[in-house]
């Protein structure tokens, strides 16, 4: 065995290269050297020796035996496909590879298969949200067929392994080449590659194990859900085959927008008007919350744009005690339509409050002039 190459050194790989890097050099070096596109002298040995190197380092048990004693006698340790034998059985691996088969973890087409998850979006009302609620909805979906429990056969009878794949649910198409044996598997034709041939169908589903139904379901919204959030209600999605569990269903939410209130997590953002006296005299207005109205003070000199907090009074907090706050932006709303009488108290008021008014503006500009002095 001394004049065999290390195997990492063939596939051009590292000795801590992963399971994914070990199939990748592979992949890549067969295309490479594979006999059927590589007409070199030497392609058809390099390829035997690349695909011996492979069945090793593919293999976690073969793989430790090979790091620990190195290479040892096909006959004993790693089996056919080295550099002395001119069977080709390996040929198949390669073309699965290639052309989606595989000769690894095949799955049994028997076994119990977990049904498919659904999605169902409900739109709900602001309010709604804020405070949860209780509501039914129905949703279509696939169950298992309850005459024949899912296996698609009339009750009284089982279906029977498929003669042809003999239960697999794979053909296998052998070829022999001037190079070995070529192995290429696919769905068995005769039975669609389920492995089962049922030759008396159940009434209800027709074979299918599963019938389609309308499903009514009661749905506890809970308080302080947001716009986007999903609810999952477990096994309530479609139906498994052959026993299998049944999926999941995700109610995904939508939150129709409020005429007054905005919603930012917790907190409940509002606008409300003040008039030019309120605004300047100060007074107490009422403020709309969620579930009640509320006094709010209105100091004197107030500027719109300014916001005034009520604590508490946003929305409940999904997962945690207490609430949001509601945050009340006000706004000094300028009349547009004034009476004589209005419009002279209005230039009586500027009167008195010029001077005022240009040694305010005055402090500005000298603020401004300092700014771009950079003082």
């Amino acid at each position: 065995m001394a004049d065999k190459r290390d195997y990492y050194e063939v596939l051009g790989v590292g000795k801590d290269a992963s399971e994914d890097d070990i199939k990748k050099a592979y992949r890549k070096m067969a295309r490479q050297y594979h006999p059927d596109v590589n007409k070199a002298p030497d392609a058809e040995e390099k390829f035997k020796e690349m695909k011996e190197a492979y069945d090793v380092l593919s293999d976690d048990g073969k793989r430790a035996t090979y790091d620990r004693y190195g290479h040892v006698d096909p006959n004993q340790g790693f089996g056919g496909g080295g550099a002395g034998g001119a069977d080709f059985g390996g040929f198949g691996d390669i073309f699965d590879m290639f052309f989606g088969g595989g000769t690894g973890g095949r799955r049994d087409p028997n076994a119990p298969q977990r049904g498919n998850d659904l999605q169902y979006t409900m739109t709900i009302e602001f309010k709604e949200a804020v405070f949860g609620k209780e509501t039914e909805i129905t949703i279509p979906r696939t169950e298992t067929c309850d005459t024949c429990t899912g296996n698609g056969a009339k009750p009284g009878t089982k279906p029977e392994a498929c003669s042809v794949c003999r239960g697999t649910g794979q053909q296998e198409v052998v070829q022999n080449t001037p190079f070995g044996r070529m192995v290429n598997r696919r769905a068995c034709s005769n039975c669609n590659g389920s492995g089962r041939i049922i030759k008396e169908k159940c009434g209800t589903c027709h074979g299918a194990g599963k019938v389609k139904r309308q499903r009514k379901l009661n749905v506890r919204i809970p308080a302080g859900v947001d716009d986007g959030a999903q609810i999952r209600l477990s096994g309530e999605g479609e139906g498994g085959l052959r026993g299998g569990p049944a999926g999941d269903l995700y109610i995904v939410i939508r939150v129709k927008a409020h005429d007054f209130f905005e919603r930012e997590n917790d907190d409940i953002y509002c606008e409300v008007p003040l008039t030019f006296a309120q605004a300047a005299l100060g007074d107490e207005i009422e403020i709309p919350t969620l579930t009640e109205k509320v006094k709010l003070k209105i100091p004197s000199g107030t500027q719109t744009g300014t916001y005034f907090r009520l604590k508490g009074k946003g929305v409940p907090r999904l997962r945690g005690y207490g609430q949001g706050d509601q945050h009340v932006k006000v706004t000094v709303v300028t009349p547009t339509s004034l009476s004589e009488e209005q419009k002279e108290l209005l230039r009586q008021f500027a009167g008195i409050s010029g001077e005022e008014n240009e040694e305010h503006h005055e402090s500005i500009f000298e603020r401004m002039k300092k700014a771009f002095r950079g003082d």
